[in-house]
């Protein structure tokens, strides 16, 4: 019998532990076919899809084990254990557990308190299915309280994994022929301050760089503007294996809306740091959250989130239409009507939109390295979709010319 189906919603973290279930639920238990979802959290959208996928699984395999696990099984497991679907809701501490694949435990919910858990396992992932670019967990969890976030209930305070657990989980992928390693994780930015000496992030990745010299690039995941250390602004100038593509967890460009959501840093901050990065790395690309229609949020301070994708050169944009999560303080506060947000998360993706289709012209004629994913496409070192117009094996590393604009990405012929 094959391994478990995993499908897998919301962030890379999640992809990272998928891959870690996967290996862990070997041939599924009891000898019976496992579908294991691993569930997102971070929008109500998000669980609807998470639950509408359930019921068509079970349509489509009707005999299976299905496991549902994920930050929404940790935050509403009640919910997904109600679902005549599901057999069992396992939470996000338990589904890293090899035992609970192995032997499962009796009861339909399986879900430790997860604040109360003070570690992170530096798991060893053989392989990713079908990928060139692997995921390496770094950290887990959030000791902020950012008042629309319901993701520190679902993954616990923040603890980091030892820089030693990671340089082993890099060196492995490295030597299978993963040709791009990106760090992830909840709040990355944070990485080391529960580890003895407090590292930080720079130091981690400096010292992966400098450890395992035959890796090709190194990606970071999303950044928090006040969190950057000076170590990893140091990596960012001098090594071009740590990839010039840094998205950023913004979520508004207006100071009365970020101190509302509990951020802490200010607009002029994100300026900042965008100006910084493109001293050290001329060539970057920068990407961010943005959240449209917080509470609150009125037409002005919308503008201001706006404007700011032009003043900091964002390319990259991530849109959310605000989505009250109960039991958060945003939720509890004056609403954006429906229609408002949706028309704001429309104008702020056109921006966005229009802002990478400048970008990708940009780079026309210009040489871009292309890691090969599939069928003769990847991405680029800025993280552009590429297609080669030629023939490639997956997981190489190409250099070759942009030759024209395709939908949302690009065009590119290998260099003689």
């Amino acid at each position: 019998m094959s391994g478990p189906t995993i499908v897998t919603f919301g962030c890379r973290l999640n992809a990272y532990e998928s891959e870690v279930m996967r290996a862990h639920a070997g041939a599924g238990a009891a000898g019976c076919e496992t579908v294991i979802v691993n569930t997102c959290a971070v929008t109500a959208e998000a669980e609807r899809q998470a639950r509408q996928a359930i019921r068509r699984l079970r349509r489509e395999r009707p005999d299976a084990r299905i496991v549902v696990t994920g930050c929404a099984a940790q935050v509403h497991p009640e919910l997904f254990a109600g679902m005549p679907e599901v057999d069992q809701v396992l939470g996000n501490a338990d589904k890293m557990r090899p035992e609970v694949f192995a032997k499962p435990p009796a009861g339909r919910i399986v879900v430790t308190d997860i604040m109360q858990v003070r570690e992170t396992a530096g798991h060893l992932v053989s392989g990713f299915e079908g990928r060139a670019r692997a995921f390496v967990e770094v950290q887990q969890g959030c000791d902020h309280r950012c008042t629309f976030c319901i993701i520190p209930f679902g993954r616990g305070p923040n603890r980091s994994v030892p820089m030693g657990h990671i340089a082993e989980q890099v060196r492995t992928l490295v030597s299978q022929g993963f040709g791009e390693v990106v760090l992830t994780g909840v709040d990355i930015t944070a990485y080391g301050g529960d580890l003895p000496g407090r590292p930080n992030l720079g130091q981690l990745v400096r010292r992966l760089l400098a450890q395992v010299p035959e890796l090709r690039r190194l990606r970071l995941s999303s950044i928090d503007p006040v969190e950057v250390d000076g170590d990893l602004l140091r990596a960012i100038a001098e090594d071009e294996r740590l990839m010039p593509h840094f998205h950023m967890s913004v979520q508004a460009g207006d100071d009365l809306v970020l101190k509302r959501m509990k951020r802490r840093h200010s607009r002029a901050d994100v300026l900042t740091l965008a100006r910084r990065l493109r001293e050290l790395r001329g060539d970057v690309a920068l990407g961010a959250d943005i959240i449209a229609g917080f509470p609150t949020e009125d037409e002005g301070m919308f503008l201001r989130s706006l404007d700011l994708v032009d003043e900091a050169g964002f390319t990259h944009l991530h849109v959310f239409p605000f989505s009250p999560r109960p039991g958060t303080p945003a939720a509890r506060m004056p609403q954006v009507p429906g229609d408002v947000v949706r028309d704001r998360a429309a104008r702020l993706r056109a921006k966005g939109e229009a802002a990478m289709a400048v970008f990708l012209r940009s780079r026309l004629g210009r040489t871009v390295s292309v890691l090969i994913e599939q069928e003769g496409r990847g991405h680029s070192e800025h993280y552009l979709p590429v297609r080669l117009a030629g023939a490639a094996a997956d997981g190489t590393l190409v250099s070759a010319r942009a030759v024209a604009v395709e939908g949302a990405g690009l065009v590119a012929e290998e260099a003689a």
